[in-house]
């Protein structure tokens, strides 16, 4: 018997007869002998919606009783589906975060998790109940209020329940069935891996891979939780995200899987994602001397935006003049170039370029640090597509490059069959988001 955590994601509780297939699946886990705790979102576009509904009564919602309004989208799931599982025979204990011992930062809207005291659960599994917890919310003993974890907040709270619990496996339900090599709704030939490390995962996520949020990733590589990203809509086997020394996964039968299933070696390349939440700044003729890169980068940094890629190039046109181009979120693309503006004098650069029509490509593989030749292969797949790159990043396992957000799909496409990752049929998608 081993202890399962679940995490169900707004797409797979959006109605009712959603929340009675994720209670069915619960059950049918719960039957097999197993213990359950479950993280669950809110339902479909609960969240988005409260939000809406709060900027129609306030301009700017208080902090603090904006998490009180959004976390009860989960309150809402959570006691649902505990209703749909005791119809099905088995005993199930809703709790909010703060009853699962989720202790929060203060930071309200972008709480993070610092400890974990599952005192209730631990009673209510060995009561022989089904444990559900909302997800994406959690409780700050010195203030005392209620916190929501921000983007990505169920699947973290999945993760640090399974690292508190000691649990055999953490598993991750969307609306596709695992993690692929690209995302199947821009590449449609795309294929579910087997395996991924936790090390390319995290690097797939912070490039804009959306079926597993980076903080999660990163909370499970740090305390050695085993994640199965997979389907709500299907019993197949999904993809297993691999920490550090952990070994291949058994199956149903308790043998190893299969090489064809988890790979003899690691690939070249393990996937290539897309992300479209990037602008380009370009601060045009700045004086070529010490201090000008940390007098704009100073201004940026006060703004709280969190830079990706930086190029700097010296200028033709212009002696003892350089320019600094650098990615940004483009939520917070304005207000850096407002106050990069607004110090142009003082900086003495020449003019700004503000561009939001870019996107970012990036391949990833652990296989780039011992085979030659990968920058190439992805060089020459765009250059025959005739698309340009505009900005180039790397590190030991990815490639990065901007390039205009109209060819991003397509340029997608192009490098993913470059690198021979195609499938022979077409991903299914069973529902439309990807969680």
């Amino acid at each position: 018997m081993a202890l399962i955590v679940q995490k169900f994601g707004g797409s797979s509780v959006a109605d009712a007869e959603s929340i009675k297939r994720v209670a069915k699946r619960i059950a049918d886990t719960r039957r097999a002998g197993h213990d359950v705790v479950v993280a669950v979102s809110a339902m479909g576009d609960t969240t988005d919606e409260l939000l809406d509904l709060a900027s129609q009564v306030a301009p700017m919602p208080a902090p603090r009783e904006l998490d009180m309004l959004l976390s009860s989208g989960e309150r809402i799931s959570m006691a649902l589906l505990a209703m749909a599982i005791h119809s099905m025979g088995y005993e199930a204990r809703s709790f909010t975060g703060s009853q699962a011992g989720m202790i929060t930062t203060a930071d309200h809207g972008s709480a993070r998790i610092v400890d974990v005291t599952p005192v209730r659960l631990r009673a209510a599994l060995d009561d022989g109940a089904v444990v559900i917890v909302a997800g994406f919310q959690g409780f700050n003993r010195d203030t005392k209020d209620i916190t929501t974890l921000g983007r990505g907040g169920s699947d973290t709270t999945a993760v640090a329940l399974a690292a508190a619990l000691d649990a055999d496996v953490c598993e991750i339900y969307s609306d596709v069935d695992g993690i692929f090599t690209a995302d199947p709704r821009v590449v449609p030939l795309a294929r579910k891996l087997g395996h991924i490390t936790a090390e390319e995962m995290l690097e797939l996520a912070a490039n804009g891979a959306k079926v597993l949020y980076i903080r999660a990733v990163e909370y499970a590589r740090r305390h050695g939780v085993l994640i199965h990203a997979r389907s709500t809509f299907t019993s197949n086997e999904g993809t297993y995200v691999l920490g550090e020394g952990m070994k291949a996964p058994r199956d149903a039968k308790g043998e190893t899987m299969s090489d064809d299933a988890i790979g003899m070696e690691e690939p070249v390349v393990a996937g290539v994602a897309i992300d479209r939440s990037q602008a380009k700044i370009t601060v045009l003729g700045v004086p070529d001397v010490p201090g000008s890169a940390a007098a704009i980068f100073t201004l940026v940094a006060k703004t709280g935006a969190n830079i990706d890629m930086i190029v700097q190039n010296v200028q033709s046109a212009k002696a003892g003049r350089t320019d600094i181009s650098f990615t940004l979120p483009k939520q917070s693309a304005a207000d850096v170039a407002k106050a990069l503006t607004a110090a142009q004098d003082e900086v003495g650069f020449e003019n700004l370029v503000y561009d939001d029509q870019v996107g970012k490509l990036s391949v990833v593989g652990a296989g780039m640090r011992t085979h030659a030749g990968v920058s190439l292969t992805l060089f020459e797949a765009l250059s025959g597509a005739g698309i340009n790159i505009e900005m180039i990043s790397t590190s030991e396992i990815r490639i990065s490059v901007i390039l205009r957000d109209t060819e991003l799909d397509e340029a997608a496409r192009v490098v993913h069959s470059a690198y021979g990752l195609d499938g022979e049929i077409e991903a299914t998608v069973y529902a439309g988001t990807g969680r």
